[in-house]
């Protein structure tokens, strides 16, 4: 018997390279394989490459060419935001020791920046943790109400990337320009800075950083059929920020080492595609939507975890009673459905996630999570073999499972 040809519904972990952009990395990795530093014949072909992927990826933010940096990956981008921006803070000396920098984030982030954000809180920075209602969404007078005179930087991730909520970004950015107006008047040097991370966004919402508002935002080449290994960062000029890494001063002095150029290329050509891709934002949301009412209609014990309505075009993410995700996942792969149960980046982790539990789910009810994430390649006829065999595969895991 013909078996059924494997389904990869976990977009949101990372996409498939699409055949474009790897035509337009080929040279990159082979005939035009010089340093970008180096001034010649090799070295200007490299750094035409680099050239052009910054200037496709202003394009796409509406910025300017030198508010691009490259990295070697969103982590990386997100850390330099938050220890850059703290640190170029603290070693300025009519600062240092006065005052201690304030840092506003949600519950809800991504790890690459909760984890920076604990790593500065050991060393006497202040966080705070804005929590989030049963959809995910912060509310804007929680934020307002959060900052301070000596609030330095807002971090607020445009759409999350386990259940797919999405933030009032713009709205949040007018607020912060109107507070910046209202603090200049009786501190002309201070200001508050506003960082997105963007990562799960680039494909589906509006990403001019002017409509926003943001002084600094987050993008990832792997999340939008690109290469892995690559990230980049907006960061609106004029924002003071301190390098991680230091050497030959590579991207503005802000990431010193020599580029990833084949790499680069490839985000590039990645991101002058997700323009020609928008189309395909509808039919990915009636996908969606059928996956999701046909869980919660086959599937007793079922729930959509974040909002309905302020949600991704790719994400579904699910609770089911009785049922053990980890379990679902590898049951489901075992009939060549990929899905995952949260965050690539913590799917070894036997804690419950962090996000479902910041929307008020049990543990329980945290472990008993699906995320299944569409993209560029999913077909109807996939989404009906999920809702086929979903159901089988999690009444067989009631009849075992301790979970009841």
């Amino acid at each position: 018997m013909k078996k059924n040809k494997r389904i990869y519904l976990d977009y949101a972990a990372t996409t498939p390279l699409a055949p474009e952009t790897l035509k337009e990395m080929l040279p990159y990795l082979k005939k035009d394989f010089g340093n970008s530093s180096s001034i010649h014949w090799f070295g200007q072909k490299a750094q035409e490459g680099l050239d052009k992927a910054r200037e496709r990826v202003s394009q796409f933010l509406n910025c300017s060419f030198s508010e691009v940096i490259f990295t070697g990956s969103a982590t990386e981008a997100n850390n330099l935001v938050i220890f850059g921006v703290v640190k170029d803070y603290q070693v300025k000396a009519h600062r240092k020791g006065k005052i201690k920098p304030h840092i506003i984030t949600t519950k809800i982030e991504h790890h690459a920046v909760l984890e920076p954000c604990r790593e500065l809180e050991k060393e006497g920075v202040e966080i705070t943790y804005l929590p989030v209602d049963k959809e995910g969404l912060i509310k804007i007078s929680d934020l307002e109400k959060a900052i301070k005179e000596n609030t330095l930087l807002v971090s607020i991730m445009y759409a999350n990337n386990e259940i797919g909520t999405i933030q009032p970004i713009a709205e949040i950015g007018k607020l912060i320009k109107k507070l910046n107006l209202r603090y200049k008047l009786r501190a002309p040097s201070y200001k508050i800075y506003f960082h997105t991370d963007a990562v799960q966004a680039v494909n589906y919402l509006d990403c001019d950083v002017k409509k926003l508002g943001v002084d600094l935002l987050t993008l990832s080449a792997h999340k939008i059929y690109g290469p892995k290994g690559v990230g980049a960062l907006y960061i609106k000029s004029g924002t003071p920020i301190t390098p991680l890494i230091y050497g030959g001063g590579h991207e503005g002095g802000l990431r010193s080492g020599t580029e990833n150029v084949a790499g680069i290329v490839g985000l590039g050509a990645a991101i002058a595609q997700v323009s020609s891709f928008k189309f395909q934002v509808s039919r990915i949301s009636k996908l969606r939507n059928k996956l999701i009412d046909g869980i919660l209609k086959k599937i007793s014990g079922t729930k959509l975890n974040g909002s309905r309505e302020k949600r991704l075009a790719n994400n579904v993410n699910i609770s089911i009673t009785g049922a053990e995700g980890e379990s679902m996942v590898i049951a489901l792969d075992q009939e060549g459905i990929a899905v995952s149960t949260g965050s690539a980046c913590s799917s070894r982790s036997l804690e419950p996630s962090h996000v479902l539990l910041a929307l008020g789910l049990s543990p329980k009810e945290a472990h008993g999570s699906l995320r299944l994430t569409l993209g560029r390649y999913t077909t109807e006829k996939e989404v009906d073999r999920v809702l086929e065999v979903l159901p089988k595969v999690v009444q067989m895991l009631r009849k075992i499972s301790p979970f009841k």
